[in-house]
């Protein structure tokens, strides 16, 4: 597939983009860093100026492309990941605006010009917990997509706008638009660096829900949802299937969420930030853990 990936320069992307060149895809990287890694096409967009997001979208991605002389191919798919990546970075304003009007440039230029597919990036952050003030607990355990998004931060506020302007964006045009509600993003040096303490503190993980995604399995996520057509509009959780932490479900439990309904049960080492949807959906199967490096 012809893909643009936008922020493909990012802590996510630098991971995902590989992946999706190792399955054989075409990856033009639109971010205001370039990618330096083999087979990358980079192009340097200011993704909140409209013009140049049009521009980009209907352009060619390298010399190669004007061999056939047929004139500019049109991109597969969108994966937009580009985004200001959490609070105290800007001003509050400056995240909130560029993280919305970027994804809705983003969406408007993929259904002007015919692209069917896109898949951006939201955020665990969207259920209000991981930057709330104070301590916020879940309406229940563990959170799957049906749980309300009411957060009171800029970056998560941001992130359920997008929701709404691509759940729009869906309506009018039936394209393809899949959300990533994506949970803290783990790259492989980080398990050896910082899950030993939180091993050790388990309460560093509370505001993650003490959940991860390893990015190789976000890279994972994106080609599934790729290769899945036809699901209009949708919202996927996306994590590991076990805790960052080494203490059992029932334990967490007792210790965080003592008299939060539990909605299903849970085995022993199951994340709190339900993937199920996922799986049965676009067939996720996230194959990384910590225990791979700390118990090994």
């Amino acid at each position: 597939m012809r893909i643009l990936f936008t922020g493909g320069s990012g802590k996510a992307g630098r991971h995902a983009v590989p992946y999706l060149l190792d399955k054989g895809h075409q990856v033009t990287n639109l971010d205001l860093v370039p990618l330096d890694h083999p087979g990358v096409h980079n192009l340097r967009v200011e993704l909140t100026d409209a013009g140049q997001v049009f521009n980009a979208c209907a352009a060619y991605a390298s010399f190669d492309e004007l061999e056939p002389g047929a004139g500019v191919p049109r991109y597969d798919a969108i994966v937009h990941f580009a985004a200001i990546p959490c609070i105290l970075i800007r001003p509050d304003n400056e995240t909130f605006q560029i993280n919305t009007m970027s994804t809705y440039n983003v969406l408007d230029a993929a259904v002007k010009l015919g692209i069917r597919k896109v898949i951006f990036a939201s955020s665990e952050t969207t259920y209000g917990i991981c930057f709330a003030d104070g301590e916020k607990k879940p309406d229940y355990v563990p959170i799957d997509e049906e749980h309300p998004t009411i957060p009171q931060d800029s970056y998560a506020m941001s992130k359920v706008v997008n929701e709404a302007t691509a759940r729009s964006f869906q309506a009018r045009s039936g394209i393809d638009i899949y959300a990533l509600r994506i949970n803290n993003v783990i790259e492989p040096h980080e398990y050896a660096q910082n899950f030993p303490a939180y091993m050790d503190n388990p309460d560093l993980r509370r505001r993650n829900i003490f959940a991860y995604i390893d990015a190789r399995d976000l890279g994972l996520m994106v080609e599934c949802c790729l290769q899945t057509d036809g699901l209009g509009y949708q919202v996927f959780n996306v994590s590991n299937d076990d805790m960052s932490v080494n203490l059992t479900s029932d334990e967490v439990i007792a210790r965080y969420y003592d008299g939060v309904p539990v909605k299903s049960e849970m085995s022993p080492d199951e994340t709190f930030y339900s993937n199920a949807k996922a799986k049965r959906l676009v067939g996720f199967q996230p194959a990384h853990s910590w225990r791979d490096v700390l118990e090994g």
